[in-house]
């Protein structure tokens, strides 16, 4: 198994580290996402979210315009990639040097926001709602962020049984990883897709196993910023999860984590930083 200091991805011909864990800001371009707290729309909304990822430290942004949160209906196709490309020229006007990370699971949404800017592919679907994404992302040789998942936002609730949740979701991951790199795609992230078709236990049974996503020899990301896996437990609201997620995104970190998406920017550069002798201990 590689330790977090050896793992890298390829950036446009630059070879990055993950030596310090990376905080992805999260930029949400939609009126729907379940955190009312990161929702943007306007122009200028959109310019001072960036330039407050920027400013608070994050090392990479990932911007989407089509809400995951269960049971939600996605918009349409040409609608997606309208806010997308809107929101990447913002960013390469206030950040040009940014990493950005494009969430979306449809690959030609995908192929025109690498071509206008983008550098990573971020789909939460890993490959299963768009039969074209693999060979897309093997044409366009980017970095691919590969997420768990069953079903599709609207039924994923519903596609909860599993006998042993944490085998049963690495091997499924094996299967795609095997697939991309029968594809000739190098650069693999692996995100255990919290909250897609998991309930509240699942959760965190994968979160207490981090330990084994990292056997895959890839790049862990952690996606669980203000989720229900949180605040429902707790009895609050997403707005009142910060302390909550601080401490599972520090718990990530400690085992094994390469990056994690965060609504709270600031809050997880302060988190990651203090962490970090740790990290490097246990890692």
């Amino acid at each position: 198994m590689k330790c977090i200091q050896d793992l890298t991805i390829n950036i446009g011909g630059n070879l990055m580290s993950f030596h310090r864990p990376w905080i992805m800001g999260i930029l949400n371009v939609t009126s729907d996402s379940f955190y009312a707290g990161c929702r943007v729309e306007s122009d200028e909304e959109v310019r001072l979210r960036v330039r407050a990822i920027r400013d608070e430290g994050a090392d990479c942004i990932d911007v989407g315009a089509c809400s995951s949160r269960p049971g939600s209906e996605p918009i349409g196709m040409e609608l997606e990639e309208a806010r997308l490309l809107n929101a990447i020229s913002i960013i390469r006007d206030e950040w040009p040097e940014a990493v950005v990370s494009v969430d979306t699971y449809r690959a030609s949404v995908a192929r025109s926001c690498i071509e206008a800017g983008a550098n990573i592919i971020n789909d939460i679907s890993g490959g299963i709602l768009d039969p074209e994404m693999f060979d897309t992302v093997a044409d366009l040789q980017v970095p691919y962020i590969l997420t768990h998942m069953r079903g599709n936002t609207a039924t994923m609730s519903s596609f909860t049984q599993y006998e042993d949740v944490v085998a049963e979701v690495i091997k499924e991951l094996a299967y795609r990883i095997r697939d991309l790199r029968e594809r000739g795609v190098c650069d693999i992230i692996v995100d255990p897709g919290f909250g897609f078709a998991k309930d509240v236990e699942q959760n965190y049974s994968l979160i207490e196993s981090l330990d084994e996503f990292c056997k895959l020899g890839l790049p862990v990301l952690v996606g669980i910023s203000r989720k229900s896996m949180i605040w429902r437990p707790l009895g609050i609201t997403p707005a009142d999860a910060l302390p909550g997620t601080i401490a599972l995104n520090s718990f990530a970190l400690l085992h094994g984590a390469s990056i994690i998406r965060v609504h709270d920017v600031a809050q997880a550069v302060q988190a990651r930083d203090t962490l970090l002798p740790l990290i490097h201990f246990y890692h």
